[in-house]
């Protein structure tokens, strides 16, 4: 995906979490994220796009120097906005997220954490993919989640695996090594991770069968993009998934592969 893409998924994210909000209870409890409410999970979108806002705009060369209120909801309650402000606080946060990463230089350098084609883009990947997936989260907790597009959904999944995933504090590991295959049967791209003692090796392919075992996979997972995405992102049982093999290499995945929150 290019920035424009990715603006405009944002873009849509932030419209569909606002509409779920407007359909759910701020009290309402978020099965995908134990112990917060609508409320915290707005909140600490919000506080997110601030957080990333200021890197893009200030081009900010380290995470301490962009602390803004609302990432943590419990810490930072005090800071938050009440009820009958909380959703314009929101949109106005996210609207000036999309007018940072799309007046910003394609050449600028500032802080990001992840491996990209430059910070912009993994600034503007991120986002769309941190708000894409808490719109679930409350559409989780108010009537059901709508359609992902299926671009989104596996440029999400490419995220997880090649970026998060592969991380050296990542805690995927296995005593015994075993190769995992991921395939997004609807868009045909699919993934290779390679899971040991040491740091998840990762290889995108294009070529998997459409069908059956992928060959030299101890595991073969297929699924729509967005089944795979909302699933790998724990979002969505793992076993509404394909899977051909192994499927004990997957069952600690929900446990060992968790994104989350830290400054």
């Amino acid at each position: 995906m290019e920035i424009p893409e990715y603006v405009a998924a944002l873009r849509d994210a932030g419209e569909r979490l606002v509409s779920a909000v407007e359909r759910a209870d701020f009290d309402a409890a978020v099965p995908s994220c134990p112990d917060w409410t609508v409320r915290d999970l707005v909140f600490h979108t919000s506080g997110v796009h601030r957080w990333a806002t200021r890197h893009v705009r200030e081009a900010l060369t380290s995470p301490g120097e962009a602390v803004e209120p609302g990432a943590d909801p419990h810490r930072d309650a005090d800071r938050r906005p009440a009820d009958d402000a909380l959703l314009d606080w929101f949109r106005e946060g996210h609207a000036a997220l999309i007018n940072a990463i799309e007046s910003a230089p394609a050449e600028l350098e500032c802080w990001s954490f992840l491996p990209a084609p430059s910070p912009l883009v993994f600034w503007a990947r991120r986002q769309t993919h941190e708000t894409t997936m808490h719109g679930v989260d409350v559409e989780l907790a108010a009537d059901g989640p709508t359609p992902v597009d299926p671009a989104v959904a596996t440029d999400g999944i490419d995220e997880l695996v090649t970026g998060f995933v592969v991380r050296r504090s990542g805690k995927l590991r296995s005593d015994a090594p075993v190769t995992i295959a991921l395939h997004a049967s609807d868009t045909g791209v699919g993934w290779l991770l390679r899971v040991s003692t040491e740091p998840v090796v990762t290889e995108r392919v294009t070529d998997l069968p459409a069908s059956g075992a992928v060959g030299g996979a101890d595991v073969t997972v297929r699924g729509s993009a967005e089944d795979v995405y909302l699933a790998l992102w724990n979002r969505r049982p793992l076993d509404a998934l394909a899977t051909i093999g192994d499927a004990d290499a997957l069952r600690a995945w929900p446990d060992l592969v968790r994104v989350r929150w830290s400054r």
